[in-house]
């Protein structure tokens, strides 16, 4: 790993809206990056279509938080393409244990098929990759991630770069300056990733309903 950026580093660097990315998983060159143009959820408008409805009330799955973080960046860096490098996942491993990096994941019995991970700081996640390894696993995943994003007191998820596959679950592009307004106001709350009493349900998440106990 380089001297040069540190899991503290990173966190700061989240803080002042950029994050690292490599240029393949062999390079060893980390670029930070602040897009003028960034990709977010607007939390309270994921969009759940009737087909998605269909799938999370179909079952068959079980959804874990942070039970296998290693393997969900594995999952990510798996495919001829990747920005997660070997400082990266190390990076991320570092966040992940002093309680910073989380990851949600979909499981078929003891089958991890899909999931999502990410970085929380205040009210802000800052969402790094995703993968699916059947139909729709990494919708499911988002659709849980989401309900539980405003259960903890969320009000930013970063979604960095705007995809065709993000803007069909209602993922928004919006300037640099509005970014970095909206960051300013998340990063001073108080959010948890694992808030008292939650509970969701199917029923719950496809009505983004917040259920507690």
């Amino acid at each position: 790993m380089s001297d040069a950026i540190t899991p503290q580093l990173l966190l700061s660097a989240y803080a002042a809206g950029v994050f690292p990315m490599a240029e393949s998983s062999t390079s060893d060159v980390l670029h930070w990056v602040d897009p003028q143009r960034r990709g977010i959820f607007d939390l309270d408008s994921f969009h759940i279509s009737r087909s998605l409805s269909r799938r999370i009330a179909r079952g068959g799955y079980s959804i874990r938080t942070n039970y296998d973080f290693e393997g969900v960046v594995a999952a990510c860096a798996d495919r001829e393409e990747t920005w997660i490098n070997a400082e990266i996942f190390a990076l991320y491993k570092a966040l992940h244990q002093a309680g910073f990096a989380h990851s949600l994941e979909v499981w078929e019995t003891e089958h991890l098929v899909g999931g999502v991970y990410g970085v929380a700081i205040g009210g802000a996640f800052f969402g790094e990759s995703m993968f699916s390894r059947r139909t729709d696993a990494s919708k499911l995943a988002l659709a849980w991630l989401v309900h539980r994003l405003r259960a903890g007191g969320f009000t930013l998820f970063d979604a960095q770069f705007i995809t065709p596959h993000l803007a069909s679950l209602g993922a928004i592009e919006i300037s640099r300056s509005a970014y970095h307004e909206r960051l300013k106001q998340a990063l001073p709350l108080d959010a948890t990733f694992d808030p008292a009493g939650y509970a969701p349900t199917a029923q719950s998440v496809m009505q983004r309903k917040i259920q507690t106990s």
